[in-house]
């Protein structure tokens, strides 16, 4: 579960506003204003809403506690900007591009991230960047505009500060100021321009690579999720994400994959335990299983994995909090739900997730058997990247 204090999203530190309850809903206007520019136009037909998840901890708000309506409400679309000026007028900016809600991705997490891929980049800190110093003078200022190249859902922009201000703090210069002209979470086209960069030309130059490649692969994620979150509109079931994250990544790529619509599962080993084979045939059964997470972490909710009609009765017998139902083709999934909520009246509603083999294709034909969840570990380790760059305008 994240805290105000482990939050990304308006860290003081950084220049952003800091919301004293990240988990709530957001106040009016929120820290985009009260006035926001006029909404997106869908790029073809009919284009569902932005979903915004409540992700406040799993075991409250997230996919296996609270309530149904908890978890989605409509997010507004922001104004378009394309090329280098607006096509509506922007009336509010902002110095915090979090989705709007959100707590955002663990701070100390992202600090780590950055500083491992400034040093990749500049050597060991304060490290050099050999071009730039050589031909870029100290005192130079200039602006940047973060310009999108393909449609997609923008996602990562809350970590461009962080960038910015380990690189400037490297580099003994002025930490430059971003003004955010959408939130993450926000559709995006080609051409639109997301936030203007304006400070020293150096620290621009030595982030860009840095910033892009965390916005892109936060972006990417975001766009492949929303695929799904779309597929999935009107079913009443919700895409999961999973720990196949990059290593190191793992709280902004699942930041990024509630930027797109979708929900996060446990954050790591630590607090949800899973029940899967190799546990069953150390534990000697699936009973075994659950009693030993039970007695050792009564504080944890206890998900079990089966594979046959069967097993659900044996992973309900034996008090699982919700079902991982695992390679099942739809008829399988149909009759493991029927068996389930038969049980209902003696053991409430116990939340069921679909996974493996699982398509866009399949998805609503998927959601019909009546799961509440279905997992798909590609949205973080096949989503290709959203093309993002950083124009320096002339005379900069």
């Amino acid at each position: 579960m994240l805290t105000p204090a482990g939050s990304r999203c308006g860290s003081p530190a950084h220049g952003g506003p800091h919301h004293d309850e990240p988990h709530g809903p957001v106040p009016p206007g929120g820290p985009w204003g009260s006035v926001v520019p006029a909404p997106l136009p869908p790029p073809s037909g009919d284009e569902p809403a932005l979903v915004q998840r409540s992700v406040t901890g799993l075991l409250r708000d997230g996919p296996f506690g609270g309530s149904r309506g908890d978890r989605e409400r409509p997010v507004g679309r922001r104004g378009r900007v394309t090329g280098r000026r607006a096509s509506v007028p922007l009336v509010t900016t902002s110095t915090d591009p979090c989705l709007p809600g959100d707590p955002g991705p663990d701070a100390a997490a992202v600090a780590r991230v950055v500083a491992a891929a400034l040093d990749e980049d500049l050597g060991a800190a304060p490290g050099r960047d050999v071009t730039t110093q050589a031909t870029v003078d100290a005192a130079t200022r200039g602006t940047a505009d973060v310009a999108i190249r393909a449609d997609g859902v923008v996602a990562g922009l809350v970590v461009v500060a962080e960038v910015l201000a380990q690189v400037a703090d490297r580099l003994d210069l002025a930490r430059p100021e971003a003004t955010w002209l959408v939130p993450d979470g926000t559709r995006v086209r080609a051409g639109d321009v997301v936030g203007r960069l304006t400070g020293p030309v150096q620290v621009l130059l030595v982030a860009e690579r840095t910033l892009l490649n965390l916005v892109s692969r936060a972006s990417g994620v975001a766009t492949h999720t929303r695929r799904w979150a779309d597929a999935l509109a009107g079913t009443g079931a919700q895409v999961l994400d999973t720990r196949k994250t990059t290593p190191g990544l793992r709280a902004l790529e699942k930041y990024a994959v509630r930027c797109g619509g979708g929900t996060n599962k446990r954050m790591g080993l630590h607090d949800v335990a899973m029940v899967k084979d190799n546990h069953v045939v150390a534990a000697g059964s699936v009973a075994g299983a659950v009693a030993a997470v039970r007695a050792a972490f009564p504080d944890v909710a206890v998900q079990v994995e089966v594979d046959r009609p069967e097993q659900a009765d044996e992973a309900l017998d034996a008090g699982a909090d919700f079902l991982l139902l695992d390679n099942m083709d739809d008829a399988t999934l149909r009759d493991t739900v029927a068996r389930v909520r038969a049980r209902a009246a003696a053991t409430g509603h116990v939340d069921l997730e679909a996974t493996g083999n699982l398509t866009l294709d399949r998805a609503a034909a998927v959601a019909a058997t009546g799961v509440d969840f279905l997992s798909v570990g590609a949205l973080t380790h096949s989503s290709p990247i959203l093309d993002v760059a950083l124009d320096l305008r002339a005379g900069s």
